[in-house]
């Protein structure tokens, strides 16, 4: 059974959305990434040509937001926050879910589209290489432990 992975931040407009295509991407085979923010806003342009660079084409993910997955009710077992933002105003999180804090720059922090895609593309580097760092490291849970976590997490 795939585990399920929320990537948060504040938009999801950048890191949140990288993560979740490199998760998807790389390690498919035992994930299914998600991503969503807390006030969502909509896909940086900037973040797309620096993903399509690396041959990653996410200019049809579509924004989502944090309160989606509370209507839905949608099964998680991980919720990674990608920026300080998001841990610190991110709805509460149910003890079922494993919460995990990174903090990423914003590229849309950045004032001009050439500043916006040199954080976007160093900031992709980093989170591909956080999330290879967090599978490789990552512990198998028990059988009874996977039943216990397919609760939904809103």
């Amino acid at each position: 059974m795939k585990r399920k992975v929320l990537f948060i931040c504040s938009h999801n407009s950048a890191r949140s959305q990288m993560a979740e295509a490199f998760l998807n991407l790389d390690h498919g085979e035992r994930f299914e990434a998600h991503s969503a923010g807390v006030y969502p806003g909509s896909l940086l342009p900037e973040v797309v040509q620096a993903m399509s660079e690396i041959g990653i084409d996410i200019s049809g993910h579509g924004v989502k937001s944090v309160e989606e997955f509370y209507r839905r009710n949608v099964p998680v077992d991980y919720a990674i926050t990608v920026c300080i933002q998001a841990a610190e105003v991110c709805p509460p999180i149910p003890a079922n879910v494993d919460v995990i804090n990174w903090g990423f720059d914003d590229p849309s922090a950045q004032k001009t589209p050439e500043e916006r895609l040199e954080v976007a593309r160093r900031v992709r580097g980093e989170i591909r290489d956080a999330i290879a760092a967090w599978v490789k490291d990552l512990k198998e849970p028990p059988e009874a432990e996977k039943k216990k976590k397919r609760f939904g997490l809103f």
